[in-house]
């Protein structure tokens, strides 16, 4: 995905992180325009992450990537601040589309809801 992402037009990867409390620590040094999140890490959830993220950064955009696309998990990430809800491993095309739009202050919801 990294690589997918580094050679698109326009997108920096600046960073990739293992945990939750990491994206934080990384995303205060880096100061991303979009920040793409696992809704399942070790130690935090997606969601609470966000938040936390959310709190210290405001303007960042949050991305949530999950395995599988359910109405509670878009409901959860949509709480916690997300502006959008893809499926890992899914089409890339569509992966750069969503990173696009999510920076240019747009969503990126697999449905409306």
């Amino acid at each position: 995905m990294v690589g997918l992402l580094n050679a698109a037009a326009g997108i920096e990867v600046v960073a990739e992180c293992a945990d939750g409390s990491e994206v934080l620590a990384v995303a205060a040094a880096a100061e991303p325009d979009v920040v793409m999140m696992d809704m399942r890490m070790p130690l935090t959830s997606g969601a609470d992450a966000t938040r936390k993220l959310l709190s210290q950064l405001p303007a960042v955009r949050v991305l949530m990537l999950t395995g599988s696309i359910t109405s509670g998990g878009l409901l959860e990430a949509a709480q916690a601040g997300a502006v959008g809800y893809l499926i890992k491993g899914g089409d890339g095309n569509a992966l750069i589309t969503a990173v696009r739009r999510v920076a240019a202050g747009g969503t990126a919801w697999p449905v409306e809801f």
